[in-house]
């Protein structure tokens, strides 16, 4: 039987992967790609089977970008994880902290790890495109000078060493994930299962939309757990509104919610219903 194809963004060894392995077990052949557009694409076209993407962070929040291609690409959201995100200084296995002159990794992960650079006035940061790719060119740039902050993972796939663990300013540290497919499955509601709904719209810019907008959930007891604003694109200064909720179109409540939505809306898209993560 075919191993499952997952594409995510970063090289291998990445806290995609590891999300991924959350979602969707280990037995996957996996598709790294530089760039977030690059995974929808591998997806849209019928290169994967899936693709795994972050969406938000405790810390660093939103990925904006990942809204974006959800529109776009209008590929179906079928479940969520979150990851406790782990920043470790990985180096070549010989190398001894007082070698390191300076580490390398995502600019997200080097803002997360500032009090370790604070520490270490003689350690300078470096962004690189990747966490898990600053490993990948530590061992291959073959620099004892030269670290990386990433996940144990990572240190684990490309054979390199792990000097420092959980170098994180904060360790309430979590990337929550989306787990996409090319075509949605049945919905189905198991036993304590809470189920999710992504949505998308957008309103006409007159006072009192957007509050008439959100009654129509909170009239009927619905949870809005998320809203976030993204531009509208050909309409300087108006939004579209990203929005979470519990609810699935197998209760009659959130059906009447959607329907009462649509006729207060210029645009209403649902990107996905899923099990809520744990």
């Amino acid at each position: 039987m075919a191993r499952k194809k997952v594409a995510f963004q970063g090289a291998r060894g990445a806290f995609s992967e590891e999300a991924s392995r959350i979602l969707l077990g280990d037995d996957l052949a996996y598709f790294p790609c530089e760039r977030f557009e690059q995974v929808f694409r591998a997806l849209a076209d019928g290169k994967v089977r899936y693709a795994v993407v972050p969406i938000e962070n405790t810390l660093a929040g939103s990925v904006h970008e990942n809204y974006d291609h959800l529109l776009k690409f209008q590929l179906p959201i079928i479940a969520e994880t979150r990851v406790r995100i782990v920043h470790n200084l990985i180096t070549r296995p010989e190398t001894k902290f007082s070698q390191i002159r300076s580490v390398i990794s995502h600019p997200v992960a080097l803002r997360q790890c500032l009090r370790f650079f604070e520490k270490h006035p003689q350690v300078r940061s470096e962004v690189f495109y990747d966490t898990a790719g600053s490993v990948e060119q530590v061992m291959r740039q073959r620099d004892p000078a030269v670290a990386a902050i990433a996940s144990a993972l990572a240190a684990q796939y490309y054979g390199a060493k792990t000097l420092r663990r959980s170098i994180e300013d904060d360790r309430r540290n979590y990337t929550r994930f989306f787990l996409l497919a090319r075509k949605a499955p049945k919905l189905r509601a198991k036993n304590g299962q809470t189920l999710k709904t992504s949505i998308v719209f957008s309103t006409r810019n007159q006072p009192g939309t957007l509050f008439r907008c959100m009654s129509a959930l909170a009239l009927r007891d619905i949870n809005l757990i998320k809203i976030e604003s993204r531009p509208l694109r050909g309409r300087p200064w108006e939004y579209l509104f990203y929005v979470d909720l519990i609810g699935s179109p197998l209760e009659e409540r959130y059906r009447n919610a959607m329907s009462h939505l649509a006729e207060m809306t210029e645009f209403l898209t649902v990107l996905g219903c899923y099990p809520q993560a744990a």
